[in-house]
């Protein structure tokens, strides 16, 4: 059976999540992800719990489809934030995450990456968020296989479904990441979108080729502030992200036009643990 009539739907509907990233970066950020929540055509977003603004990101949540960013990196060259936990191994020189993936890659300890997920998590949790799913800031817990184990086992502990890579990129990265999702139980999208800031003619043309099942595809917004801008320096895409969500008719209009329907993580998320519990009902029995 498919994912989309698992979810409820017919074999050859189209759903799909429009995923928010990186709630809680910056003040600019959390108040355009809740209004393209509340008021534009979000229907999920995701925190970064190390940042400087995600307990101010918390005290504005209304209960919104939100999961939890795993981030082990801090990119920018002049703003920074590390880990919650003590972990030397994933730090750099400058006293914030490495600003790379590869940083990370040849560098982090496995352990204290594992117990920093879990923080990230249960911080969030915390807070009062009702997780609905788990993703990957820059990629880097999806995209090796040691790293991958940790992503997965936090999803299969925490119950919650995952943000995948697109099955065609495995044999690139070289292990059978879906599969192995599968074989535990955990919910994914069928397809997901890769896009950067400023992704409104990534996302047209995805809308157009939109296949059966469920795709994620993922924004960035942000208002315009000076905080924006001094930290940000692609800080006019955030922005033009943010427009497209919540003020361009054009939007909507490719959404109806593609007969789609919008749903969340946390559709997924119920599915995911409804099926376990019946699982774990069947080997008890």
């Amino acid at each position: 059976m498919s994912l989309a009539e698992r979810l409820g739907y017919p074999g050859d509907a189209k759903l799909l999540i429009v995923n928010c990233d990186d709630l809680g970066s910056t003040r600019s950020a959390n108040i355009a992800v809740y209004e393209a929540l509340r008021d534009g055509l979000a229907t999920s977003a995701t925190l970064m719990v190390p940042c400087p603004w995600a307990r101010d990101a918390a005290a504005m949540y209304r209960g919104e489809d939100i999961g939890v960013h795993l981030t082990l990196n801090s990119e920018w060259e002049t703003y920074r934030w590390g880990p919650i936990t003590h972990s030397p191994s994933l730090l750099d020189g400058d006293g914030g995450f490495p600003r790379t993936v590869e940083d990370v890659w040849d560098h982090a300890d496995l352990d204290e990456v594992r117990r920093e997920c879990r923080a990230q998590l249960e911080r969030a949790i915390y807070w009062g968020f009702d997780a609905s799913h788990i993703d990957s800031h820059m990629g880097t817990m999806q995209l090796r296989p040691e790293f991958f184990d940790i992503y997965l086992e936090m999803a299969v502990d925490f119950q919650l479904p995952l943000r995948m890579a697109a099955a065609s990129a495995e044999r690139l990265v070289g292990f059978p990441y879906r599969r192995l999702a599968e074989e535990q139980g955990v919910v994914f999208p069928d397809h997901f979108v890769y896009t950067s800031v400023g992704s409104r003619r990534t996302i047209e043309k995805a809308l157009f080729d939109l296949r059966p099942g469920v795709t994620e595809v993922y924004l960035h917004p942000g208002i315009d502030t000076d905080e924006l801008r001094a930290s940000h320096p692609d800080w006019s895409s955030r922005v033009e992200d943010h427009a497209y969500l919540t003020g361009d008719p054009s939007f909507r209009d490719l959404i109806e036009r593609a007969e789609v329907f919008l749903i969340g993580y946390r559709e997924l998320r119920e599915l995911q643990r409804r099926e376990m519990q019946s699982a774990g009902a069947r080997d008890r029995s």
